[in-house]
């Protein structure tokens, strides 16, 4: 298969992953009407003499997974789980969202579309074209002692609303950190027509799972993954929950045609690709195959480089966004409810042979940054959480240098230890977070950041 891998990883980066200050966008308009939701709660208790609130929040969807794409322009789909305890709303479900509906009436009024109950959300719609799904829960104290949740559709269904971002996270790591390019890319190509209709991104996802072909290039591995995917739904186009097994993810007839809609265009464009593995392919070809597969203006600009010097510039310009890195960082909020109930403060002991022990928080006060080579001791000063429960630590690297050595981390680690041991590798503002988790629910955190000046 022609090799344009380089070219591919310029386009991940630029025109596939969605832009940090757009993923903050995303997230300050759910921060914005989890608000209106909360306000306008307050106005109908307030009016009738009621007492709802909720009680977590928990995003859930393409922006949890971090599967949403810039090929998607204003039509995103931004999914939060509402939750409330069990004892504080109506049996029926109709009438919960009809809760929802009019608190979220009262602080919606400047809106075109009003909020709209749906089957298994409550729907808000902006001009721009994105939405905001907000599905209902309900949760109560099982016999364990942990929360145990109902999701708000048709009828109360058990569900559990971090289970599929867990699912794909879990996945994903298994996977190597590959999972989530390659979902992206079918997502980028799904979008690529403005007249196409495709299956949603969790049937993607579960296919792309289900499918995926590992490889050390970002174009064989999307390629050889796609085929398997194109095979498999020419076989099969069952698709079900990964974390239900006994639940079809196709809810209505529409979805069977989407689904073959997929197959079909897998076969119609995938053999547009078949030039890649020609002998004679030129990478004028190559790109020209890409471009038609994609039809994006990336492709295009490739393209007309091409044309214009009469033969394709060999490789692509680099710039330090470039590098491709495992994006495995975790959030605490997606493996469990955070109800913080007690303080925690961390420390560390900084020390190297021949030099007396320091701690990182005179050396942050004094505003200086760590040298290289110094041994890290990260420990809980107090611990007031009573026994039993557990303990977490996430270590996150930030900077060029941990991106070009691929080693971000930022994984959620159990260890039941009071302490973590680390070194000073290379520059970064980095830092490390511990979790203590009782009865399935973080109620501590702490937090140090870790400033280190020089490489190794």
């Amino acid at each position: 298969m022609y090799d344009v891998s380089s070219k591919f990883n310029t386009f991940y980066k630029h025109h596939v992953v969605l832009p940090k200050h757009q993923k903050n966008r995303l997230f300050q308009l759910k921060d914005l009407n989890i608000n209106r939701l909360k306000e306008g709660l307050k106005e109908y208790n307030e009016e009738n003499k009621t007492d709802y609130k909720t009680v977590e929040t928990v995003v859930q969807g393409s922006v949890a997974m971090s599967t949403v794409v810039q090929n998607e322009s204003n039509d995103y789909d931004i999914d939060v789980a509402i939750v409330f305890d069990k004892n504080n709303l109506p049996d029926g479900t109709t009438a919960t969202k009809n809760i929802v509906v009019n608190a979220l009436k009262k602080k919606c009024k400047q809106f075109n579309v009003e909020p709209e109950a749906k089957t298994n959300c409550v729907r808000i719609v902006y001009q721009e074209g994105y939405h905001i799904d907000f599905a209902i829960y309900r949760r109560f104290i099982n016999q364990n002692g942990e929360y145990q949740y109902e999701h708000c559709g048709s009828e109360w269904r058990p569900r559990d609303p971090r289970a599929i971002t867990k699912w794909f996270i879990d996945e994903n790591k298994r996977k190597n950190y590959k999972l989530r390019v390659v979902a992206r890319l079918l997502k980028m190509f799904c979008k690529s027509r403005a007249e196409w209709v495709m299956p949603g991104g969790l049937v993607q996802s579960v296919l792309a799972n289900e499918c995926f072909q590992a490889d050390e290039r970002i174009d064989k591995m999307f390629y050889n993954t796609l085929t398997t995917i194109r095979d498999r739904l020419i076989s099969n186009k069952e698709v079900n929950n990964p974390v239900d097994e006994d639940q079809s993810l196709k809810l209505i007839k529409k979805d069977d045609v989407r689904l073959k809609r997929l197959e079909t265009r897998l076969v119609t464009y995938l053999n547009k690709l078949d030039v890649l593995f020609d002998e004679g392919c030129t990478e004028k070809q190559a790109i020209e195959a890409w471009k038609e597969f994609f039809n994006h203006s990336y492709w295009e600009e490739q393209l007309e480089q091409a044309r214009e010097t009469n033969a394709v510039v060999k490789q692509s310009y680099f710039h330090t966004e470039d590098v491709l890195y495992d994006e495995s960082e975790e959030f605490i909020e997606y493996m469990f409810p955070v109800n913080i109930q007690y303080d925690l403060s961390l420390e560390c002991r900084v020390t190297q042979d021949g030099f007396r022990t320091m701690y990182l928080s005179e050396l942050l006060r004094k505003g200086m940054r760590l040298p290289s080579r110094k041994r890290l001791d990260f420990y809980i000063q107090n611990n007031p959480v009573p026994k039993p429960h557990q303990i977490y630590w996430k270590v996150k690297n930030r900077g060029y240098e941990a991106k070009r050595r691929n080693c971000i981390r930022g994984q959620i680690v159990k260890t039941n230890l009071e302490t973590q041991r680390e070194r000073t590798n290379f520059r970064g503002k980095h830092f490390v977070e511990c979790y203590i988790v009782k009865n399935g629910v973080c109620v501590a955190r702490a937090k140090i950041d870790v400033p280190i000046e020089t490489n190794e």
